[in-house]
């Protein structure tokens, strides 16, 4: 079960353009503040960044949510402990991607749209090694 909740994340995440690639070289000035990372429920978290979530999964280790439309869809997951957080992160490690990481919670989603998320709700961005790429080495995170 929690193999499919993280392979559809990543689907929709590359279904939204959640490729790396962007026109970079963006000056440093239009970066946003970063704010204190949140925390807190799937709908405080929705809440904070003006979403209405369209819940997917409401089970006992994990909430996941769909948010947005279009080019601005994303994932909001939350998790009850960080142990279930830090498996379904694992899991996701073999898809790629880029990933918005708090504390207990993860948003799912295409760097620009993650970006914009981490203005409001703070986090860590994460790009963990994917074994599907062909690319060597590569996972990382930006720390805020």
């Amino acid at each position: 079960m929690r193999k499919m909740l993280v392979a559809t994340a990543v689907l929709l995440a590359a279904a939204t353009g959640c490729g790396s690639g962007g026109s970079g070289g963006a000056p440093k000035d239009d970066t946003p503040k970063i704010p204190r990372t949140a925390s807190g429920s799937l709908e405080h978290l929705a809440k904070e960044v003006g979403c209405r979530p369209d819940i997917q999964t409401d089970a006992a280790d994990i909430r996941q949510a769909n948010c947005g439309s279009g080019d601005g869809r994303y994932i909001l997951a939350t998790f009850t402990t960080d142990t279930g957080q830090a498996q379904w992160f694992d899991e996701a490690n073999d898809y790629g991607g880029v990933y918005l990481v708090g504390p207990k919670w993860i948003a799912v989603g295409g760097a620009a749209q993650l970006t914009k998320l981490r203005g409001r709700l703070g986090g860590t961005l994460e790009r963990p090694d994917s074994h599907h790429t062909g690319s060597s080495g590569g996972g990382g995170h930006e720390a805020g």
